[in-house]
């Protein structure tokens, strides 16, 4: 021997996109020993989490929900670190308080006591058919997150051996068809049909296996990040940092050239360039294929396997955010105002785009919770309002101020009472801001919608089967949107990669 020592080269990966599943990509590259570069786009991480502050008020823009918290705890755990260390989880009780057209409210609770309780306002025949709803969950939940969710679904083989499973737990009925076998009341059944909209769906044709998401929820409960989602990606960013993760601010990929089944190089919108090793995508797979990749042939591949003509894209979303000048105690943390339409309107959203008069709503009163969102004696407010993503033919420098303007005086006249003479520092984003902000296509808020046909191997593959060091952990990607979501997308990277 001459006692020449080999150097092993270290593998560049690099992470394009730095909201919840390019962070988690990053950390867990970089856990295996990868000098990981993550750039992203705006002027902090977060993605969707961006955070807006306003004359002392403060909103967070994206997730408002913590559910399966051990996603975040892995990544600190990843170097030895507690994430309680940093960031505090507190649970939530109501988890969401349900506001119907005809004035009657539902508290979903962290107990199951208390729901069946709220439930026997409503009927108490459905009251007591909650477990077996609750049960048909856990089953999905089993297979659907326990044992797949992780799991890439490169290999149809790998999906077909699901097929049995799948059929099994009725996959093919929709969410809001699995709800109906066990809930009668048309109020409690919006109720349990709505966990798809948190993920982009229609729960009239999202598969149940979304269903999970209420077993999800009943195993590790509903939490809020105290400090707001923005703490947390602020406590992501310093851990990045720790661990040795470049982050490149304020850059935007432009093109990815490949040659030979590999892509060589980046190239940002102001001529910097990229040598990797491996790239993860974090943004749209839709966004990436169109507008980043410059390979004709593969292209045309890909556009076979999701023809974008038959690719259904989630809703786009109107978020509203306001202070007000008083506080309003009777409001819970997350509120779900539901309109008198359920079904009509989520067609005129999903299959019509067409924007209504009439709307439901998501509200998030932060301040519920964490003074810190608003200035004493004030509240802060997030309401998202689901409406047609852009292939609807909706001009929103019109719609966009009409639409603020119902939302407030319909909230005005049920559970905010004064608030036109209370408003402060309202503003609002539209799908035209996902789609320039975001790169999202379409402006759709989740990327393409969790159907059937665009679930497990239906959907953008973790791993490219033509460019072999090109991987997504995305919401466009398998196993779905979502925190827990697209956090899971990024163990499976992980695990691709290893």
């Amino acid at each position: 021997m001459d006692g020449s020592v080999k150097v092993q080269k270290k593998i560049k990966s690099i992470v394009i996109g730095g909201g919840f599943g390019g962070i988690a990509a990053a950390l867990r590259l970089r856990a295996l020993g990868h000098q990981v570069t993550l750039i992203e786009k705006l002027g902090c991480l977060g993605g969707r989490a961006q955070v807006f502050k306003k004359n002392g008020f403060k909103h967070d823009a994206g997730p408002t929900v913590i559910t399966a918290p051990f996603l975040f705890d892995e990544l600190f755990e990843l170097f030895g670190e507690n994430r309680k260390d940093y960031v505090e989880f507190k649970p939530l009780d109501p988890w969401y308080r349900f506001h119907f057209h005809d004035g009657q409210t539902f508290d979903y609770s962290q107990t199951i006591e208390k729901t069946k309780k709220e439930m026997k306002k409503f009927s108490v025949e459905d009251a007591n058919n909650y477990e077996g709803l609750l049960n048909a969950s856990k089953s999905i939940f089993d297979v659907g997150f326990t044992k797949l969710a992780d799991k890439p679904f490169n290999s149809f083989s790998f999906m077909l051996k699901q097929i049995p499973s799948l059929l099994k737990l009725k996959s093919y009925l929709t969410v809001s068809q699995l709800v109906n076998k066990y809930i009668k009341n048309s109020n409690l059944r919006a109720a349990f049909s709505i966990h798809p909209l948190l993920v982009g769906g229609n729960p009239f044709s999202t598969t149940s296996i979304y269903a999970l998401i209420h077993f999800l929820e009943r195993n590790w409960g509903v939490y809020f990040s105290m400090g707001g989602t923005g703490k947390l990606v602020e406590e992501l960013t310093k851990l990045l940092k720790r661990s040795g993760v470049e982050v490149k601010y304020n850059t935007d990929i432009k093109t990815a050239y490949q040659k030979n089944g590999k892509i060589e190089k980046l190239e940002s919108m102001v001529g910097e360039v990229f040598l990797p090793d491996n790239i993860v995508f974090n943004g749209d797979p839709p966004t990436f294929y169109k507008e980043i990749l410059k390979s004709n042939s593969l292209f045309e591949k890909r556009k076979k396997f999701l023809p974008e003509k038959l690719t259904t894209y989630s809703m786009g979303m109107f978020v509203l955010f306001f202070g007000t000048k008083k506080q309003y105690p009777k409001i819970a943390h997350h509120t779900i105002w539901l309109g008198k339409r359920f079904k009509g309107l989520l067609k005129d959203i999903f299959d019509n785009k067409i924007l209504s008069e009439d709307f439901s709503l998501y509200i998030h009163r932060p301040t519920a919770t964490d003074q810190s969102f608003a200035p004493k004696g004030c509240d802060s407010f997030y309401v998202l309002c689901p409406v047609p993503n852009l292939l609807g033919n909706v001009d929103w420098s019109v719609e966009g101020s009409k639409l603020q303007a119902r939302i407030v005086k319909a909230l005005e006249l049920t559970i905010l009472p004064d608030l036109q003479k209370n408003i402060s520092d309202d503003f609002f984003m539209t799908p035209i801001d996902f789609k320039n902000n975001y790169r999202s296509t379409h402006g759709a808020g989740f990327s393409i919608a969790p159907n059937f046909s665009q679930s497990a191997w239906f959907r953008y593959h973790n791993k490219d089967p033509h460019i072999n060091n090109l991987y997504f952990a995305a919401a466009g990607a398998h196993p779905g949107a979502g925190v827990p979501g697209v956090l899971s997308s990024a163990k499976i990277v992980e695990s691709l990669i290893k």
